[in-house]
């Protein structure tokens, strides 16, 4: 039979229909000015002075492009700002607001009126005032970051702050890196790659922007072995898992969250005792790491020293937490544990910068001469209530005397402060808040023309019951005017 011959397809051309403009749009496109005609103009090309050339031509074309499409179809992406004279001065005012945009830097200061100390979106803890000298000065001009004056040789940058790190920990070494998930992943890697894990079932948590402990683990390549239930893990949950592939046992601090009720897990005492009889490194990640004790102040958290002195081998906690310093992740325990994990590869990825040291160092020499005032992570948790409610009245007093006929309603009332930064978990301060209410403004309203002012630093405030919420305790002495003169202008 005879084979036939395939048949060639017959291709088709789709055209693609252009889009149709009226006379009028037409017109309007015709007249938009050109990017050299644009550069020409005086005031944008005081605007080639203050930043690239070639990135302001290309502004330049991103604007022009957006106000063809917002001409052709008006629901396409367009500018900020609506055309509706198509004149130089119109498409220059686009190109200078958005370039002055651009110019502008992205992370600005805000006045934090939360009363939440350790505001995660807001950066977590203020660092003291001494660090902006100790900055500048690593910053700016050469420094024995890895140099020994002593001996003239190369040095380690661990050692500006170790020191001070084990004598406020009691610890025999402390390595630093840039995160607490930062040094879990690297102690795990360096002590436990290819071996098991012991960790209770209810210490498997989720910390921040969805981040959860076990993915953080398994990065490490130490295997996950779970003991335990949920809210009870006995001693013997853990030795009964103990066999010839373990590495590590983990102890997580619940540090964001809180299990109440019928609830169990072994002592640190313990857990150390059976580390010590099976030669196993017990390892704890703190997460908040407070040095010194709060409970005079109203927060239970352990110390990083209680855990060192129980027996626990390494301990990994934030720097940017109770401690009150930069963002950091801090390993501190017994020496040979710690040069472990200091050789392993990944330290040198995970490492700190000079900046990060020089705040660091300048932090714990304030814990070094117990000098909270220059802490103010921990200044604010020691204002007492007494030292609030005169704040509030003077700065009532203050923001009427702004305001002597606006119809707005301020008052004092008991409320309650917060740690935050994933700390102290179902624990607050007493406080004195402000509430603030107008006939004029609902409270939603009212807080967005705080926290987008036309003049002045943005103001981030709680909203409770239609009524916003004002609270002291996270605003600086010195920003009380700047915040009192934000008020009266939301409020007018």
């Amino acid at each position: 039979m005879e084979s036939r011959k395939p048949r060639k397809l017959r291709a088709y051309r789709i055209a693609r229909a252009k889009p149709v403009i009226s006379p009028e749009q037409a017109d309007q496109l015709r007249r938009i000015p050109g990017v050299d005609e644009l550069l020409s103009r005086p005031r944008l090309a005081e605007y080639a002075k203050r930043m690239d050339r070639d990135q302001l031509v290309l502004l330049l074309r991103e604007v022009l492009s957006a106000v063809r499409a917002q001409i052709t179809a008006p629901q396409s992406l367009s500018p900020s700002a609506t055309v509706t004279t198509l004149d130089f001065d119109s498409i220059e005012e686009l190109i200078t607001a958005e370039a002055d945009r651009m110019l502008q830097p992205s992370l600005q200061p805000v006045i934090n009126a939360t009363g939440v100390i350790l505001h995660t979106n807001l950066g977590r803890a203020p660092l003291p005032a001494g660090v902006v000298a100790a900055i500048k000065n690593a910053a700016t001009q050469y420094s024995n970051l890895e140099y020994s004056l002593a001996s003239g040789a190369r040095g380690r940058r661990d050692d500006h702050t170790a020191e001070l790190l084990a004598r406020l920990t009691g610890a025999e070494d402390a390595i630093v890196v840039n995160n607490c998930a930062a040094a879990v992943l690297l102690v795990l890697a360096a002590l436990a790659k290819a071996g098991e894990v012991i960790v209770s079932r209810g210490e498997l948590i989720e910390i921040g922007d969805g981040f959860r402990i076990p993915e953080i683990m398994a990065q490490s390549g130490a295997i996950l072995r779970e003991v335990g239930t949920t809210n009870r893990t006995r001693l013997r949950d853990y030795e009964n898992a103990i066999n010839e592939n373990t590495r590590v046992l983990l102890r997580v601090h619940p540090s964001n969250f809180k299990i109440t009720g019928f609830a169990e897990k072994p002592s640190l005492a313990d857990l150390a005792e059976l580390s010590e009889r099976h030669s196993i490194p017990l390892v704890e990640d703190l997460g908040s790491g407070s040095l010194v004790d709060l409970g005079a102040s109203g927060f239970a958290e352990p110390t990083v020293r209680h855990s060192i002195e129980a027996g626990v081998g390494l301990v990994m906690f934030s720097g940017d937490k109770l401690l009150g310093g930069p963002q950091a992740g801090i390993i501190a325990g017994k020496k040979d544990l710690v040069q472990r994990v200091r050789r392993h590869p990944l330290f040198r990825a995970l490492r700190v910068d000079k900046l990060t040291i020089a705040a660091l160092e300048v932090t714990l020499n304030a814990y070094l001469r117990s000098a909270w005032e220059e802490i103010p992570a921990q200044r604010m948790i020691r204002l007492t209530a007494d030292e609030l409610q005169q704040r509030a009245e003077n700065f009532v007093r203050h923001v009427r005397s702004l305001l002597p006929s606006a119809d707005a309603r301020m008052e004092i009332a008991h409320g309650f402060s917060l740690a935050g930064g994933g700390s102290t978990p179902d624990q607050s301060l007493p406080s004195k808040i402000i509430r603030v209410s107008s006939p004029k403004y609902a409270a939603a309203k009212l807080e967005q023309r705080l926290r987008r002012p036309a003049l002045g630093p943005s103001v981030i405030a709680r909203v409770e019951e239609n009524r916003v919420i004002l609270d002291l305790r996270t605003v600086f002495p010195e920003q009380e005017p700047q915040l009192a003169a934000s008020l009266a202008a939301a409020l007018r």
